[in-house]
């Protein structure tokens, strides 16, 4: 078997492979020579501060490629005016390497118009600022939203969420300044469905109630009667009922009269005592005159004083001698009864 392996075609065939093995090879990595240019470096060429188009003629010069990114505008340089490349100035690069250019854009980059509508004007302001936004005119105007915006303007035309504009652009913005109070409500009657939702949306009020006698909800009916009534006075943003029919409202008197008896306050029957009495000017009012006192004089305690008497009767002496009468002070005094006396 060794004498088969050391055959000399056997070892010329070795030899052959291994000859057409080494030249592909070799032919391998002249091609990647040729094909990548190995060997062949050229520096990056400084172009910082240049204009992007002189920047522009000197990569092609120099046969490299080029990629223009626009960066964040900044005031303190020119307009496309070259900041950044990559790679840096003086790299050995092959020829057709693909370099960088960082150059300052013209103007700032648009920004998009936040959506704050409907939303509080203090929050609104924050985030126009926050995007670089800048909040011009502001115009109040009667709205049942107090203090929100209504609308954005930019240059005399109304503005919508999502708009892109120039950095710091000036935003006019429509503000709501709170409903109205003591104002006349509108009449209705007599006009279509739609128009009485029309006036009520233009004079601030909002649709309450809507019913109607065929309960189709057509926009062509009538409106016959609304609560509150024509011209009482009421603050903006209250609800009006309406009701409406294909009838006109000298047809619906019936009707009428029953929601008169519901909505409307009769002034026969107000109580009397709720009333406002009339006012009259009360008369000048006199002081009495204080009058001296009487003095009530005080009751002085009864004196028992014995009277002299002057008797110059004969006295009479009886067999016995009359009794002393003794009479109680707090006792009253009693008539003295008759005696009869027997003379001796």
């Amino acid at each position: 078997m060794l004498k088969s392996l050391f055959h000399w075609k056997v070892l010329l065939n070795i030899l052959l492979a291994a000859a057409v093995f080494t030249g592909l090879v070799w032919l391998t990595f002249r091609w990647l020579e040729l094909h990548t240019n190995h060997g062949k470096e050229i520096p990056v060429p400084n172009v910082i501060n240049k204009s992007v188009h002189d920047a522009i003629k000197v990569l092609d010069d120099s046969g490299l490629d080029y990629e223009v990114d626009s960066f964040k505008f900044d005031p303190k340089y020119r307009p496309f005016q070259v900041l950044q490349i990559y790679p840096s100035p003086g790299s050995r690069v092959k020829d057709g390497r693909t370099i960088m250019l960082r150059v300052n854009p013209r103007t700032y980059a648009k920004v998009s118009v936040p959506d704050v509508l409907d939303r509080y004007k203090g929050l609104a302001f924050r985030q126009l600022e926050q995007v670089g936004l800048k909040v011009g005119d502001t115009i109040y105007e009667p709205s049942i939203q107090r203090d929100a915006v209504l609308r954005m303007t930019y240059n005399g035309t109304v503005l919508k969420p999502g708009t892109l504009l120039p950095r710091f652009a000036s935003i006019g913005l429509v503000i709501g300044a709170g409903p109205k109070r003591n104002i006349n409500v509108p009449n209705l009657v007599g006009l279509t469905v739609q128009q009485a939702k029309a006036i009520i949306a233009q004079n601030l009020f909002e649709v309450g109630l809507v019913e109607s006698e065929d309960g189709k909800q057509d926009e062509s009916d009538i409106v016959y009667y609304q609560d509150p009534a024509p011209y009482d006075v009421r603050d903006q943003g209250m609800q009006i009922d309406i009701w409406s029919s294909k009838k006109t409202p000298a047809e619906m008197g019936t009707k009428i009269k029953q929601l008169n008896s519901i909505y409307r306050i009769k002034l026969e029957e107000v109580d009397p005592s709720l009333e406002e009495p009339f006012y009259t000017e009360p008369a000048p009012r006199t002081l009495p005159q204080e009058q001296p006192k009487a003095e009530t004089p005080k009751p002085e305690p009864a004196r028992s004083e014995a009277k002299p008497t002057t008797d110059n009767r004969p006295k009479i002496t009886t067999g016995t001698p009359p009794a002393k009468a003794t009479t109680p002070a707090t006792a009253p005094a009693e008539k003295p009864k008759a005696k009869k006396v027997v003379v001796e």
